[in-house]
């Protein structure tokens, strides 16, 4: 059966990264299709036997954005496997990325032959935004500020092998120092737990070393929060799983995203080792 992936999402949050991912693994990639040739596609590809199919769409296709969710919802209705990645990025990262490139935002000169003014690149990010709202709200969203390329390609490999209907519950690691990710579902603050970086020896380690993670199981503070985040889960993942949603993001945060949030994170994966799919990954730059 053809299995079709969609990359979309923010100008600038990686996009390339994600279809060239996709071409590593097999896939027939096209970029900036226009919406209105996404049917043809799919009918053309069944008719060559194509097994694996990726394309992007964005705002470089002009006025036909409104009918993308419209177009999808219809393809998938026709018993389509069609999945949805949303990059996105926050502002500050998409800002310093333009800078580093020296591109223009591609709704730059749209949007000055509508206004007459020449927009800042604020303005075409947050003009972009409204856009491609609707789509982001129904949409597997992953937010791609701090991640490496390696790191992107890992989650969209991820991704692409998790097979739908089943809810793929996701737990992981962040930094609250570069700010909350974009594509949590829940967040929950460890902060309060001790922390090991002020051991000199546990410093360089993280959550996932045997001596950082018996330092932390010391502490009764330590279980007893993950116990608590364990059952509101186990509560609520029912409701959840009854939703139209394909996945859910379990964000654990903490200053560095180095070693509690990395060892809640892994210990909660543990606890839901029974669930299926399921995956644990960390945001922050570490060999982890």
């Amino acid at each position: 059966m053809l299995h079709v992936v969609l990359i979309t999402g923010i100008s600038g949050s990686g996009k390339s990264v994600a279809l060239r991912q996709l071409e590593d693994l097999g896939y027939s990639c096209i970029d900036n299709l226009p919406v209105s040739l996404l049917h043809d596609l799919v009918a053309n590809a069944r008719e060559n036997s194509l097994k694996t199919v990726a394309v992007a769409i964005d705002v470089r296709t002009p006025g036909e954005l409104a009918g993308l969710p419209g177009v999808i919802t219809a393809l998938r209705s026709m018993g389509l496997p069609m999945q949805v990645i949303f990059l996105d990025s926050d502002d500050e990262t998409l800002i310093h990325r333009y800078s580093e490139s020296r591109r223009k935002h591609p709704l730059s000169n749209r949007m000055r032959e509508t206004t007459g003014i020449t927009p800042s690149l604020e303005d075409c990010i947050t003009h972009e935004r409204n856009l491609l709202a609707p789509l982001r709200e129904q949409e597997h969203v992953i937010d791609t500020s701090g991640l490496t390329p390696g790191q992107l390609r890992a989650w969209v490999k991820d991704v692409v092998d998790h097979e739908e209907p089943e809810v793929l519950l996701t737990f992981e690691s962040f930094a609250y120092k570069k700010g909350v990710p974009n594509d949590a579902d829940l967040v929950f603050d460890v902060r309060c737990l001790p922390n090991p970086h002020y051991d000199s020896n546990l410093r360089p380690l993280t959550g996932r070393d045997e001596p950082v993670a018996a330092w932390l199981a010391q502490f009764g503070s330590v279980p007893a929060l993950i116990n608590d985040i364990a059952a509101y889960i186990e509560k609520w993942l029912p409701l959840y799983m009854q939703d139209t949603r394909s996945y859910l993001t379990v964000a654990i945060g903490c200053t560095g995203g180095q070693h509690r949030s990395v060892y809640v994170a892994e210990e909660l994966a543990k606890r839901f080792s029974s669930y299926k799919p399921l995956r644990v990954r960390h945001r922050a730059q570490l060999t982890l």
